[in-house]
C-alpha cells in the first residue's frame, strides 16, 4: 500500500481516539535513513500526543488498522463495540470484502491475501523476519498493556524528553495482561520459549536468526539424520566394516582395528598435511589434537599449530559435517598409526602410492565412498530397518501439524528411491492417518538430489519416477505430489511459485544441506543436531564444576593482578630513569600503598604469589580436563571450544543456521506459527553495561569463597 502525498484521517466509530497523519516536517529534528516522514497526531480526551514515523512504517500500521477495524466487532475489542448500538464496522471497510466469522488461521489469512494485506492477523509481517508491529498496532487502545486505560501507549510519550545524546528514556511499567487473556494463555499447551519438549532443553528449537514461520510458505528436509535417524554405532559401524574390507582388498593392513563412537565428533577439522584431528574455536585456533588416535598434549598441540589457523577454504583442512563423518574419521586416524609404524622405506606403505598422510586420506576416502556406491550397506539396511533406524513417531505428527497449518513440504535427499521408499514406510507409515502414506505428506519428493549441485546448478536434469521399482522418465517440471530424480532448487522454486525467505530447509549437513541453500539461494535453514541432547544433559551435570572453575579462574585473576602490580612497582624501583634527582618516582603510581614496603618484602611476597598461583594452575587444568567429559572424554563438548569459548561447529551454525535443534519431531512443540526470535547478541563490553559491576567488583563477588584446592 503506498503512502497518501496528502492529509489523511481516520475515525473508529465508538471510540474517542483519533489518528490523523499529515505530509509534513515534524516539530523537532529527526535523523531517520528514510526520506520520506509522516508526523503521526493523536487526540485522546483533548490532550494531543505526537510522535513521526517512517513513510513505510506508516503504509503497514495504516494496513493493520484496517485489518482491526474490519473485525472489531467480532473480537470485542471494547466496550462501544459491545454496544448493540454501536455502527457496525462492516461498513468502514472501504470495499474489502467481509472479514471471516471463525477463527480459522487459514480462512483469516486467505481474507487478509484477498485484500492485498502484508500482514497476518495477529498484525505481524509474511514477509520474513521483520516484525513491524508495535504496542500501538498490535493491541488496541482499549487493552493498552500498561494502565489498561483508552488511549496512546505510554511508550509514545518516552521520546519527548530531548533528542539524540540528550534523550531520557523512562522506564514503561510492567504489561498487565486482561484476565481473559491470562485464562486463555494459562488453559492452551503453548509454552512459553523457556519451557522445552519433554521437559528437556536439549528438545528445544534454539534460534540464531529470528524466523517467523508464518512467513514460511514451504518447508522442505533431507531423510537421512533428518527425518530418519540412525543408530550410530550400528550404522556407522556397519559403513567401517564396509570400508575397512575395501582396504583390505588393497593389502592394507587392518587386521584388528575395530570401530569406536566415541574417537570422533562432528565438528572437527582433519589436517591431512600432518595427519591430525584438530578442534579449533570460532578463531580457527587450534584447542585440542590428536596425531592419529594419540591425543597430544597441550604444549604439543601450542607447538605444532601456535603459529597457524584452521582455514577451511585451504584444502589442507576437512571440516566433519555430519555423523556420516564419524566412520570415515575413525578409520584415517586408526590408519595413521599403522602408516607411522610400517613404513617399508621404498617411498612408500605396503605396496601402494600411500607416501603421505594426504595420500592416505584419499584412499580411505575412497573406500568410503565405494561402500556406499556398491550398495551393499544399504541393502542391508533395506533388509532389516529395525537393527539400523531409530524410529520417532512424533516426526510424523509434526509433518501432518505443518502441512494442515497450509504449509507445502518436500523431501529432498540424496538417497535413491528404492532405499528411500523402504526407509520412509519403515519410519512413517505405521504413524499415518489409515488413508494416508509417507508419500501423501509431501507436495514434492526429491531423490538422488545431488546435493549439494542440486542448490548450485540450476539447469540439472529432471526425471519422474515411473514405476515402483524406480524406473525413471524425462520430465522439464516438478509436479504437485509427484517423486522426482534430480533436478534443481530453482526448479523447486518454479515449480511452487515461491523463493528466498518462504522456504524452510531442515537438514543435518552443515555444508551441504544448510551451508550452499543459505549462500546461493538465501532460504531459510534449519540444522538437525541430534548430539544437542546429550551435550545439554552433560553441561547441565557439570554446572557445579562450571562453576567452581569460573571462580577459580576469577582467583587467579584476582591474584594475577596484585602480582603484576608489585611486579611493575619492583621494576620501576630497579630502572634508575624512573626517579627524578629529587628520589621521587616520576608519573603516578597504581598503588602508592608500596612505596614504603621493602623490596625484600615485595620479593617474598612475589615468590609467595607465584606458589599460589602455580597451585591454582593446577586445580584449573584439572577441572578443565574433566569439563566435557560427560559427553566425550577425548574431546569435550560439540558446541564449546574451552570454558568460555564456540567452537568452530558453533560458529558455522550461528552463521549459516536461521534455527538449529536436535530432531524433527521438536517442532511438534512449538506450532507451525512459532516467531523464534534470536536472544540479544553479547559483546565484550555487554559484561559491565548489563551488570553494573567493574571487573574488580565482579571477581570479588566471588573471590571470597575460592574453595580448597583440590
Amino acid at each position: 500500500m503506498a503512502a497518501p502525498s496528502s492529509s489523511m484521517s481516520m475515525r473508529v466509530s465508538g471510540s474517542s481516539t483519533r489518528s490523523t497523519f499529515s505530509h509534513q516536517p515534524p516539530s523537532h529534528p529527526v535523523s531517520c535513513p528514510v526520506s520520506s516522514r509522516y508526523h503521526q497526531q493523536h487526540h485522546h480526551n483533548g490532550h494531543l500526543f505526537s510522535r513521526t514515523i517512517s513513510s513505510s512504517t506508516f503504509a503497514k500500521r495504516e494496513q493493520v488498522r484496517r485489518l482491526k477495524a474490519a473485525n472489531l466487532d467480532s473480537a470485542n475489542l471494547s466496550s462501544d463495540d459491545r454496544d448493540s448500538s454501536s455502527p457496525s464496522r462492516s461498513s468502514q471497510t472501504n470495499g474489502m470484502s467481509s472479514p471471516p466469522s471463525t477463527s480459522s488461521q487459514d480462512e483469516w489469512m486467505e481474507w487478509a491475501d484477498a485484500n492485498g494485506f502484508n500482514v497476518d492477523a495477529f498484525g505481524e509481517s509474511v514477509d520474513g523476519d521483520l516484525h513491524y508491529a508495535d504496542v500501538e498496532c498490535l493491541v488496541p487502545p482499549v487493552l493498552n498493556p500498561f494502565d489498561g486505560n483508552e488511549g496512546p501507549s505510554q511508550l509514545d510519550t518516552l521520546w519527548e524528553n530531548g533528542t539524540g545524546s540528550d534523550c531520557a528514556v523512562q522506564e514503561p511499567p510492567l504489561p498487565v495482561a486482561p484476565d481473559d487473556v491470562n485464562r486463555w494463555v494459562a488453559s492452551t499447551s503453548l509454552k512459553s520459549e523457556t519451557s522445552y519438549p519433554f521437559g528437556s532443553t536439549g528438545r528445544g528449537i534454539f534460534c540464531s536468526r529470528t524466523l517467523n514461520l508464518r512467513s514460511i510458505k514451504v518447508l522442505g528436509y533431507d531423510m537421512d539424520y533428518t527425518l530418519v535417524h540412525y543408530d550410530v554405532d550400528q550404522w556407522e559401524g556397519r559403513a567401517y566394516d564396509y570400508a575397512k574390507e575395501q582396504l583390505r582388498k588393497t593389502g592394507c593392513p587392518v587386521e584388528g582395528l575395530s570401530f569406536d563412537s566415541e574417537m570422533v565428533i562432528r565438528g572437527l577439522v582433519v589436517d591431512k598435511k600432518l595427519g591430525n584431528l584438530v578442534k579449533p574455536d570460532r578463531f580457527g585456533m587450534v584447542k585440542r589434537s590428536s596425531h592419529g588416535t594419540r591425543m597430544m598434549s597441550t604444549a604439543e598441540c601450542r607447538q605444532t599449530y601456535g603459529r597457524e589457523s584452521v582455514d577451511l577454504s585451504d584444502n589442507r583442512w576437512v571440516f566433519l559435517n555430519t555423523l556420516f563423518s564419524v566412520s570415515e574419521a575413525t578409520l584415517y586416524a586408526q590408519m595413521v598409526d599403522r602408516l607411522d609404524s610400517e613404513e617399508d622405506g621404498s617411498g612408500g606403505w605396503w605396496g601402494h602410492d600411500i607416501k603421505c598422510y594426504e595420500s592416505l586420506w584419499r584412499t580411505v576416502s575412497k573406500a568410503l565412498f565405494y561402500t556406499h556406491v556398491e550398495g551393499e550397506l544399504k541393502a542391508e539396511i533395506i533388509r532389516d530397518p529395525a537393527k539400523f533406524v531409530e524410529v520417532d513417531p512424533q516426526n510424523a505428527l509434526a509433518l501432518l501439524d505443518q502441512k494442515r497449518a497450509g504449509k507445502k513440504l518436500l523431501l529432498i535427499t540424496n538417497s535413491d528411491y528404492v532405499y528411500t521408499q523402504r526407509i520412509m514406510e519403515y519410519a512413517y507409515d505405521p504413524y499415518l492417518p489409515d488413508d494416508m502414506t509417507w508419500r501423501d505428506l509431501f507436495d514434492v519428493t526429491v531423490v538422488s538430489s545431488a546435493k549439494p549441485n542440486f542448490f548450485a546448478n540450476s539447469r540439472n536434469l529432471v526425471y519422474e519416477v515411473a514405476t515402483e521399482d524406480g524406473l525413471l522418465r524425462p520430465t522439464m517440471r516438478y509436479e504437485q505430489g509427484g517423486v522426482f530424480a534430480g533436478g534443481s532448487a530453482r526448479m523447486i522454486e518454479e515449480s511452487l511459485g515461491v523463493s528466498g525467505d518462504q522456504i524452510l530447509y531442515v537438514g543435518d549437513h552443515i555444508y551441504t544441506d544448510v551451508s550452499v541453500a543459505k549462500v546461493n539461494l538465501q532460504w531459510r535453514t534449519c540444522l538437525v543436531v541430534r548430539e544437542l541432547e546429550r551435550e545439554v544433559e552433560a553441561l547441565e551435570k557439570m554446572a557445579p564444576l562450571r562453576v567452581a572453575l569460573k571462580r577459580y579462574m576469577n582467583e587467579k585473576e584476582r591474584v594475577s593482578d596484585a602480582f603484576n602490580s608489585m611486579r611493575l612497582e619492583l621494576t620501576r624501583r630497579m630502572t634508575t630513569e624512573m626517579w627524578d634527582r629529587d628520589g621521587e618516582i616520576l608519573g603516578p603510581s597504581d598503588l602508592p600503598e608500596l612505596h614504603d614496603v621493602p623490596e625484600t618484602e615485595l620479593r617474598e611476597g612475589l615468590v609467595k604469589m607465584m606458589a599460589y598461583m602455580e597451585a591454582l594452575d593446577a586445580v584449573i587444568s584439572k577441572m578443565l580436563g574433566r569439563d566435557g567429559s560427560l559427553f566425550n572424554t577425548r574431546w569435550g563438548y560439540i558446541s564449546l571450544a574451552g570454558l568460555n569459548d564456540k567452537s568452530h561447529l558453533t560458529r558455522q551454525v550461528e552463521k549459516y543456521a536461521d534455527i538449529y535443534t536436535s530432531r524433527v519431531s521438536n517442532f511438534l512443540h512449538y506450532t507451525p506459527f512459532m516467531y523464534f526470535r534470536s536472544p540479544s547478541q553479547s559483546l565484550a563490553h555487554d559484561r559491565k553495561r548489563w551488570s553494573g559491576q567493574s571487573r574488580s567488583d565482579m571477581r570479588a563477588t566471588v573471590a571470597n569463597t575460592p574453595g580448597e584446592l583440590i
